[in-house]
């Protein structure tokens, strides 16, 4: 029996990089998305097509919802336990930027509370969930856990680095970041590991519109790997940790930056 690993936010960008780089080793997918289905079908079929390292056959079955709703994350888990009836690997990914960036001076509350609907309030209430229904898995034994479950959060560097023309993205990482200290000490009696990926610059259609600025801060030196990210990078990030090679690892923090987060002198 394949593992199963509900993605959210996976049509495009990061989430997509991260199903693809799941599909390779072998592991089932819910695929979730909040309104682009034309994309969501080819993430599934790319998946689905791509290349493997196992000899599994792999499912991809596609869930629109909207994680900030408390019925759409609900409907998440149904919907895993109907196609699948098991869940292994939760990764949090689904996220939005602000509509406009604004300076703090001015930034409306309509824009903050969206950011802290979808990017805090959405993840740590489907963690919530799925880690009921993973304790209650690993109670029963049915289906049968053959490894270790997790959940994986991806946060960004904004957790603690002021732009302080989108300041309400940076207070929504921030945020986002202390679920996984929590949720990590609450789980680890349970077996369920809990990660946090903290990505860098990474070329997706979120960071396109000031892909000049970061070409050059990257060219002047702003990261140690003179380079931006893929969403491929983070992917391999992620299934390291499916593949259970952190095995006395938890709440951990992973960096996927190029070395961004190093102090230097």
């Amino acid at each position: 029996m394949n593992r199963v690993a509900l993605i959210t936010g996976a049509s495009r960008g990061i989430g997509r990089g991260i199903a693809l780089e799941l599909a390779k080793i072998g592991f089932d997918l819910v695929i979730n998305y909040a309104s682009n289905l034309a994309a969501a079908r080819q993430t599934a079929a790319d998946c689905l097509s791509g290349p493997q390292s196992s000899q599994k056959t792999i499912r991809a079955e596609i869930c629109p919802a909207d994680i900030s709703s408390q019925t759409d994350r609900q409907k998440l888990i149904t919907f895993t336990k109907e196609k699948f009836g098991r869940l292994d690997l939760l990764v949090n990914n689904a996220g939005v930027a602000p509509e406009s960036r604004a300076d703090i001076l001015e930034a409306s509350e309509a824009s903050f509370d969206r950011l802290i609907n979808i990017n805090v309030k959405g993840p740590y209430f489907l963690t919530q969930l799925a880690a009921k229904w993973m304790i209650e898995q690993r109670r029963t034994g049915v289906p049968p856990v053959s490894s270790s479950q997790k959940i994986i959060t991806v946060s960004s560097i904004s957790a603690y680095t002021a732009s302080v023309n989108r300041g309400d993205y940076c207070i929504a990482k921030a945020a986002l970041s202390m679920l996984t200290p929590l949720y990590a000490t609450r789980l680890a009696e349970h077996g369920i590991n809990v990660y946090e990926i903290r990505p860098g610059i990474i070329a997706t259609d979120m960071t396109g519109p000031v892909e000049d600025k970061y070409d050059q801060l990257i060219k002047d030196g702003l990261t140690p790997i003179q380079r931006w990210g893929s969403p491929q990078d983070v992917g391999k990030a992620v299934a390291a940790i499916a593949l259970d090679l952190l095995p006395f690892s938890t709440g951990e923090i992973i960096n996927v930056d190029g070395g961004f987060h190093l102090r230097r002198l």
